[in-house]
């Protein structure tokens, strides 16, 4: 394994994807550590605590360097992910949305955006992931795309309603407006929110959309081979149980993290193999 694809598997392997990601075919498991890699690092700056404008030039640089990617001549902290474009023509367009959605977070800190300002932020964040992800496993590109928009609206979803009380400490509120006001719940302070007795009843129209989501995905990898979807089958397992115990865990404090214990990974891993 060259330096640039050790180091991507090493930051990968801290990843709640990284046990789907490893039973992959040699070239797609490096391409996909490389993309996690790209992913990880620009998050990185959307949660730096640093000036927005520094962090704004930081992602802007990032532009710069998937450019020169695209144009041949990639710096070298992107050979490894020059060799994931080049072997399953990764889209440009792609990488670019996922710094768009990491900006939204920089230019401001994001507070109960409406329905629609959500739904562009899961698109860039997470649906832009899975276009990338879908090319490396080598799936038909209706149904890969089909695949990456639901998928990834139901994993963007579940990690919003998993990490409310982690985006609030930063000063963020993923809930969306409607669902906050449908129960009356006018404040978007994310710390005021968090502590109103009917967080529960707006969070359930998350829950809903993201089960709907999980519900259509499933749906499409079902009908295609399966030795095309066993990495996001277990992605979709894994977060499915974190969904349903979040569910079962109510959102009044307190709200202890909810984590998938190794042994129940590990058997989705081993089921999907079989």
């Amino acid at each position: 394994m060259s330096e640039p694809s050790a180091q991507a598997a090493q930051r990968a392997s801290g990843s709640s994807f990284y046990s789907g990601m490893r039973i992959l075919p040699r070239p797609q498991r490096e391409a996909m550590f490389e993309i996690y890699s790209f992913c990880r690092a620009v998050d990185d700056v959307a949660d730096d605590p640093g000036p927005r404008d520094v962090r704004r030039g930081q992602l802007q640089q990032w532009r710069k360097d998937i450019d020169a990617l695209y144009r041949g001549a990639p710096p070298q902290h992107l050979q490894g992910l020059a060799r994931a474009v080049q072997t399953f023509d990764l889209q440009c367009g792609d990488f670019l949305a996922v710094i768009d959605g990491m900006e939204m977070d920089v230019v401001e800190d994001i507070r109960a955006p409406d329905w629609a300002t959500l739904a562009q932020y899961c698109d860039r964040v997470a649906c832009a992931v899975g276009r990338l992800s879908v090319r490396v496993f080598g799936m038909e590109r209706a149904a890969g795309l089909g695949l990456a928009d639901h998928l990834g609206r139901a994993l963007q979803l579940t990690n919003i309603l998993r990490d409310l009380d982690e985006d609030a400490a930063m000063g963020r509120l993923y809930l969306p407006r409607e669902a906050l006001r449908d129960c009356g719940i006018i404040s978007t302070d994310p710390q005021t929110v968090l502590a109103n007795p009917m967080l529960g009843e707006a969070c359930r129209a998350v829950i809903e959309r993201a089960g709907a989501h999980f519900r259509q995905a499933d749906a499409i990898m079902a009908r295609n081979p399966r030795r095309q979807v066993r990495a996001p089958r277990i992605m979709g397992e894994a977060y499915g149980l974190i969904l349903d115990r979040l569910v079962a865990r109510g959102f009044g404090p307190p709200r202890p993290r909810v984590r998938l214990p190794r042994a129940r990974l590990i058997l989705i891993v081993l089921r999907n193999l079989v």
